[in-house]
């Protein structure tokens, strides 16, 4: 696993599994390949932006051409975290996550059956299950997803799956449960209500709060991706689960509690459509390659929460409706690949 190549790197969770990844004494070279959306940022690799084994490349999955040089500079992995993934997004421009989810995941894989890549881990979702009413799904279980967004994920996972069965490429696909943590974009629904809290802002649950999600640490969900990136079975799907089981009720009541706000904060709308009532996984197949999660969830919400109460410069503009100055004009791509090259 010389050199690894990660898609939407400076994202949330990718910007985490890259800061892990550049930590491993096999990894000689990381490339983060990344559009650099308004949920994409440099300043989320922190210091592994300026390690000598990474490079940083701006670039659309989509850009065939841009891909095909990225890939031709020798990956021996790929890891794919790029991709459209805010649910209430994706209502009004399914478009997008279709256009980026699917036709840049298809891009992706070509080019890495092309210059012979010998590990590609795709990285999805447990939402492509759609709604459990009881039970957990399995690998094996029947995708049905309510959503675009989760559409746009199950077509993703079949072409990278059938890249594995046409081309022969090494595929594995991960899917996870609700991740949370530091540098997520406030609009997913903890990082958009610890925003809120802070500043004496009201928040908002759908229906009576009833919905019930599963929620990972994104470092534990990292440590999976890596389980599969180097043990896992081409042609396997793995579940990533076994955080905590909440109601959006119950999480609220957690970051009240965390903000030091009350329940007078929270009002109820109504529900938007196809919100599924509950996803559930079981992912006996990842602990069987060492996977297991570690983090507490009240440790972790607190520490998530300690981040945007210590950091308001990256989501105070929200504020103001003013989305790109959450990447301040003096970091912009130019300016932070000088300070690297200076180092």
């Amino acid at each position: 696993m010389e050199h690894v190549l990660v898609t939407g790197g400076a994202g949330f969770i990718g910007s985490h599994f890259v800061k892990r990844i550049v930590r491993a004494d096999d990894v000689a070279r990381v490339t983060v390949l990344d559009a650099l959306t308004y949920a994409g940022h440099i300043e989320n690799l922190g210091t592994a932006f300026f390690s000598d084994k990474l490079r940083f490349v701006q670039g659309d999955i989509r850009d065939r051409a841009h891909v095909d040089e990225v890939m031709s500079a020798g990956p021996t992995a790929v890891v794919h975290f790029a991709a459209e993934s805010h649910v209430d997004r994706s209502y009004d421009a399914a478009d997008g996550f279709l256009s980026t989810n699917v036709l840049g995941t298809q891009v992706l894989l070509h080019a890495a059956h092309r210059h012979g890549v010998e590990m590609f881990v795709h990285v999805s979702t447990d939402e492509v299950y759609g709604p459990l009413p009881e039970g957990s799904a399995t690998e094996d279980f029947p995708l049905r997803p309510s959503v675009p967004y989760a559409a746009a994920k199950a077509a993703s996972d079949l072409v990278a799956l059938s890249a594995y069965q046409t081309l022969g490429l090494p595929v594995c696909v991960t899917r996870s449960s609700n991740c949370y943590g530091p540098y997520q974009y406030p609009e997913k629904v903890i990082p958009l209500f610890v925003t809120r809290l802070l500043r004496g802002l009201p928040v908002t649950l759908h229906g009576q709060g009833q919905h019930i999600r599963n929620w990972l640490h994104v470092e534990d969900n990292c440590a999976g991706v890596e389980a599969v990136l180097r043990n896992g079975t081409p042609g396997k799907v793995y579940n990533l689960g076994g955080g905590t089981d909440l109601s959006s009720k119950e999480l609220t009541g957690y970051l009240l509690d965390i903000c030091g706000a009350t329940s007078d904060k929270v009002t109820y709308i109504p529900d938007r459509p196809a919100n599924d009532v509950r996803y559930s996984m079981d992912w006996t197949k990842a602990r069987d390659l060492g996977y297991q999660p570690t983090r507490c969830l009240k440790d972790g919400l607190a520490e998530t929460a300690d981040w945007y109460r210590r950091n308001p410069d990256r989501w105070a503009p929200l504020a103001t409706g003013d989305l790109r100055a959450v990447l301040p004009a003096a970091r912009t791509v130019t300016t932070a690949l000088e300070a690297r090259h200076a180092r």
